[in-house]
């Protein structure tokens, strides 16, 4: 199977179980970018990307948005802004169909005006989480950057907290772009630094068993996962994750014990009929 082809199928899978475990929300998504043409990524702001959405909305919830966007005038302008700013987050939350990107955006910049630890890892872990089931070389660059964004803010509190250093590495690494591949590595470094002082920490195994599986690296990749599924035997995505290496490796039977360990963990019926499909495949 082609590296691309693999790719494919890895997000496939995973973003199923993974929407189905977290309620994860991916936003729209276009055709994949031609590697060739990556180099020239459209430069998105949070403007251009607002337009689109509002574009879309109902004459009162396009009145209620610019409502919300122009309350901010005078007095105490900073709590004023976080209250607009929740307003808005939770409008695009709770009222729009697939209005992901508004509602992390919104998110985001509360949390930067909290400038609270607990409130910036979480609106970076939701670009973080939704980055990597982007395709569309032009948003997961926004996003990536995003996420770095809040994650950076969020060292700044707290210098030690080893998730945002985790985080911030896991941007680089999915954010990266086809022409870049050396933003994997730093990435992948990042993450490291973590995992060498304290080898315990699986999410930093997790991360750098995918970004082994990003870069090619597939030896490190399940070495990494295995050492997490021996340690958190319930985690589905880093069993399929470490099915779909041993997919590509060739070794098929490793795919298929993989695939039917995750099976034991995963009662919805259309996860389940994509991990048979894979395994009809392999045998």
């Amino acid at each position: 199977m082609r590296k691309q082809q693999f790719l494919v199928v890895v997000l496939g899978i995973i973003l199923l179980v993974s929407m189905y475990f977290f309620g994860r929300t991916v936003p729209p998504r276009k055709k994949p970018a031609d590697s060739s043409a990556d180099s020239n990524v459209k430069v998105l702001d949070f403007t251009q990307i607002l337009q689109a959405y509002k574009s879309k909305l109902t004459p009162p919830q396009l009145a209620y948005v610019d409502r919300l966007e122009h309350s901010v005038v005078r007095g105490d302008v900073n709590n004023q802004q976080i209250a607009a700013y929740r307003q808005l987050a939770g409008f695009w939350k709770d009222s729009v169909r697939e209005g992901f990107l508004p509602f992390a955006y919104y998110r985001g910049e509360l949390s930067k005006l909290e400038n609270s630890e607990k409130s910036l890892t979480f609106a970076a872990q939701l670009f973080l989480e939704n980055l990597r089931g982007q395709e569309d070389p032009s948003l997961k660059s926004w996003m990536a950057n995003e996420a770095k964004s809040l994650f950076q803010k969020a060292l700044q509190v707290n210098p030690d907290n080893d998730s945002s250093k985790i985080g911030l590495g896991a941007c680089y690494i999915f954010g990266s772009s086809a022409s870049n591949p050396q933003e994997v590595m730093q990435g992948i470094q990042q993450i490291l630094e973590v995992a060498r002082r304290d080898s315990t920490n699986m999410y930093a195994q997790f991360m750098l068993g995918l970004g082994g599986m990003v870069s090619g690296q597939l030896d490190n990749a399940v070495r990494r996962l295995t050492r997490v599924v021996e340690h958190q035997p319930g985690n589905v995505e880093a069993l399929l994750t470490l099915a779909q290496v041993y997919e590509e490796k060739g070794n098929k039977a490793e795919a298929v014990k993989w695939y039917e360990a995750s099976k034991k963990w995963i009662v919805n019926p259309a996860i389940l009929a994509e991990i048979d499909k894979r395994i009809k495949l392999l045998q």
